[in-house]
């Protein structure tokens, strides 16, 4: 069984769209997305530095259009299920046909405005914990004042907070934890910090016509599979000032009998985490168009697994 799965903020890289642009009618379907939503993707996703795609307001649209342009070339391909890790969310939410593109373009827009916007009320970030249980690190967290705002699973926890708390966090590791490393994210995302963005878009939501998931929606909520395309909006709006399950998502592939996942451009986070986390279980990233054939040959190995 085969999973689709979308990056979150901080996988993007400078000029990763690039190769992606020489795909037939690739530049065409960005350049009519960018004048969609009021911004010029291709710039950011090719010419840009590290700095100006670290933008909220950027990062996210780019990595929604880079997901969608990225699946769209695979083919035509029904997974079994499809998730995606933050902002990437509002990617599979258009795998699952929840949204079009362009409405899925126009939420990822308003939503990266508003937690930009939110981000800036106070000096906040996150900080990626390598090694340490949930069992210490979680209370550890809290302890200082944190959120564990990215629960990823195979010994990985995103801590958020105010800049303060996170290096107080970095002179005092929770037991177990090997390094404390600074995300490439503007803001404390998923936590109480991002609540003036719930309401900027749930005032966006109003205007969705979701439809109901063609395939299974797992949710960064609670792992749960979601079958009502109004709920799923839900969720991607609340979502905003909440923790991340990943760690729980990938409880619920392995229960639906996952045995293949395909990460999005700009692939590797996921799949990274999937290899310590579900072994056994076939990855593939897609980083470039390089990667196109390898990634057609797992979805025909897996459909012919479950024909």
């Amino acid at each position: 069984m085969l999973v689709l799965v979308a990056p979150g903020q901080g996988a993007q890289t400078p000029g990763f769209l690039t190769p992606w642009l020489d795909l037939p009618g690739a530049a065409d379907r960005v350049a009519a997305w960018s004048d969609a939503i009021g911004l010029d993707l291709a710039h950011y996703g090719t010419q840009a530095d590290a700095d100006a795609i670290r933008d909220t307001a950027v990062a996210q649209p780019l990595l929604v259009a880079a997901g969608l342009l990225s699946a769209s070339a695979l083919g035509d391909v029904t997974p079994g299920a499809v998730a995606g890790h933050s902002v990437g969310e509002i990617t599979a939410a258009a795998f699952a046909g929840v949204l079009d593109d362009d409405a899925a373009l126009r939420l990822v827009r308003t939503r990266g405005l508003a937690m930009a916007e939110a981000a800036a009320i106070t000096e906040t970030g996150m900080s990626a914990l390598l090694g340490g249980s949930p069992e210490v690190t979680v209370p550890h967290l809290e302890k200082l004042g944190l959120t564990p705002a990215n629960v990823n699973g195979a010994g990985q926890i995103v801590a958020a907070g105010t800049l303060e708390e996170l290096a107080a966090l970095d002179a005092d590791k929770p037991e177990g934890v090997r390094r404390v490393v600074p995300l490439k994210v503007a803001g404390a995302f998923h936590t109480r910090h991002m609540a003036p963005a719930v309401a900027t878009l749930e005032q966006a939501a109003a205007k969705l016509s979701p439809a109901d998931p063609t395939v299974p929606y797992v949710s960064n909520k609670d792992g749960q599979t979601v079958s009502s395309g109004a709920e799923v909006v839900s969720r991607l709006v609340g979502q905003v000032a909440n923790p991340v399950r990943w760690d729980l998502c990938m409880e619920t592939f392995q229960a639906l009998g996952v045995t293949a996942l395909i990460e999005v451009c700009p692939g590797g986070t996921l799949t990274g985490i999937a290899k310590r986390a579900l072994p056994g279980v076939k990855t593939l990233a897609l980083k470039t168009p390089d990667d196109l054939d390898a990634a057609r040959a797992l979805i025909a190995e897996a459909s012919e697994a479950t024909a």
